[in-house]
């Protein structure tokens, strides 16, 4: 994947500013705006891992949650013509069109 960090299973987008010449970031799937920045790669990453350190940190200590909680639910938004397909692709299978889209997403995560 590219411009992504992984640490502790959190998610860091990154991008890069040629103005400013310098990687900067932004810690993904929680309630807060955290982000981070450096001049180099290693920077960048020691950054990164400080931050969610940090945030776990003052999580626990105010007892709150570390992470974005998710309800189950999304909204999808599909062109009205492959919206038809997937429904008649997944009643012709005896699916309902819920159940076929979270099989498919089950399916793909599996194969990354």
């Amino acid at each position: 994947m590219k411009n992504i960090l992984i640490y502790k299973d959190f998610i860091g987008y990154v991008q890069f500013s040629a103005d400013d010449n310098v990687f900067f970031g932004k810690v993904e799937g929680i309630n807060d705006l955290i982000t981070f920045e450096g001049e180099t790669v290693q920077e960048l990453r020691d950054a990164f891992q400080y931050v969610v350190d940090e945030h776990i940190k003052d999580c626990e200590q105010e007892n709150i949650p570390i992470e974005k909680s998710y309800k189950g639910s999304f909204n999808i938004r599909l062109t009205p013509d492959l919206h038809r397909k997937a429904a008649i692709f997944a009643k012709l299978r005896g699916r309902t069109l819920n159940a076929f889209v979270r099989e498919s997403i089950e399916k793909a995560i599996e194969l990354a």
